[in-house]
């Protein structure tokens, strides 16, 4: 049996575990920090309290429990050394005949530290829960202050990045202002709040087609958030957001949803690293000048003409070159076999703004669609794709409940005692 590792349990990572599983030829680990598996693209509902956490996560162990190849280690990896086939780990060493580096990509603040260090990212389920916490605490917060300056930086929340996330959260965001928060909050007066969406570019969804973007555009407007685009956020110290154009908005929140970078550990050589900390890959998904060490997802970059920066950082792009990789890796334990090489297929994109508010491009023509239409594309596919029935149905209830009564129910927070 050829021993694999499997660093990460993200969409690339479990995808390949799931195509190995069971198969005799292969033993698996896989290694992550964490026991469960998460569906980032819906982080922005945990954190608007429209999900619970448990609803978008799903226990690693429980994904193989009737496995009798697949292994799991709960370990941060520190690095690797290629010369002796070794993973190290906080909790040990791991040799291995085939690596796989699976481990997505972390919010990218640019190097700025004074935003990293009061901005609030959203990259992981604890992330979320947090910023759900700081939400709830803001209005709480609100409804102390002694006078109106005190209160308005409780009032104003920034986001900044104007791709899927920051789309779906200002969105959301902006429905509980007018449905939710008046409600928990009679002694506030809610048209003083502001949600501000910055972009550096001038369009949001700037990866989408031209029609879709300015759907988008037309649709947070409209829900009442202030769209600010060739806007960047060049400081914020906790207190005061400074744009580059020299505006400055008082607030308590900023969410920094404006860039990724591939988690890369020691180990990889810096001829081998890409633009956005990405690994170079070959078009089998292996680490350039290595023969047994491959990279898939967001960590991966693989430059072709048509994708000189690499392909996407979407969830699309990892499940299909995991679904390659398993391909090949199951070749190479036959005598004569053939080697796959990668070809994106692309199945579209979507984004939603709001209730009965999305858009979407067909991966066929030119198609975009907008408004309720895509909003039942995007919550169809997406319930799809959430692993387990029980996940599901929370889910599927959950949307339902905040569909009839424009509520979400989850709006608490846990303090532990000092």
């Amino acid at each position: 049996m050829k021993k694999i590792i499997i660093i990460g349990a993200g969409f690339g990572g479990l995808r390949l575990a799931r195509k190995l599983n069971n198969n005799a030829n292969f033993d698996i680990t896989i290694i992550d920090k964490e026991n469960h598996h998460q569906f980032q693209p819906l982080y922005y509902q945990v954190a608007t309290a429209g999900l619970d956490a448990s609803n978008i996560s799903f226990p690693l162990r429980k994904i193989f429990q009737d496995s009798n190849n697949v292994h799991i280690r709960i370990a941060e990896v520190e690095a690797i050394n290629d010369a002796t086939n070794t993973v190290i780990t906080n909790e040990g060493s791991f040799n291995y005949d085939y690596l796989v580096i699976a481990t997505g990509a972390n919010t990218n603040f640019f190097n700025n530290a004074e935003i990293s260090k009061h901005a609030l990212p959203m990259k992981t389920t604890a992330e979320a829960l947090e910023i759900k916490y700081r939400i709830v605490q803001n209005f709480e917060d609100a409804t102390n202050a002694k006078t109106a300056s005190e209160r308005e930086q409780y009032m104003n929340i920034c986001v900044v990045g104007g791709g899927p996330t920051g789309v779906e959260l200002s969105g959301t965001l902006a429905e509980m202002k007018k449905h939710v928060l008046p409600k928990d909050y009679p002694e506030i007066d809610f048209t003083k709040m502001n949600i501000f969406l910055f972009e550096g570019s001038d369009t949001t969804l700037e990866n989408m087609r031209p029609k879709s973007a300015a759907r988008s555009m037309q649709y947070l407007k409209n829900l009442g958030v202030s769209l600010k685009t060739s806007t960047k956020v060049v400081s914020y110290d906790g207190q005061i957001l400074t744009t580059n154009t020299g505006e400055k908005i008082v607030c308590k929140i900023v969410i920094w949803a404006a860039g990724v970078k591939g988690n890369i550990m020691q180990g990889i050589a810096e001829n081998n690293i890409a633009r956005g900390n990405r690994i170079l890959i070959n078009n089998m998904c292996q680490v350039i000048g290595k023969t047994n060490i491959y990279a898939v997802g967001d960590v991966a970059c693989m430059q072709t003409e048509a994708t000189p920066n690499g392909h996407p950082q979407v969830a699309p792009v990892a499940t299909q070159q995991a679904d390659l990789l398993a391909k090949n890796l199951k070749a190479m334990c036959k005598r004569h076999y053939s080697i796959d090489t990668f070809e994106y297929f692309n199945q579209g994109s979507m984004a939603t703004v709001g209730r009965n508010l999305a858009v979407v491009d067909m991966p066929f023509g030119n198609i975009s669609l907008g408004g309720i239409v895509a909003w039942l594309i995007w919550m169809g596919l997406h319930l799809m794709l959430i692993l387990g029935v029980k996940n599901k149905l929370f889910i599927f209830f959950n949307w339902c409940y905040s569909y009839l009564t424009y509520d979400q129910s989850l709006r608490l927070v846990f303090k532990r005692k000092k």
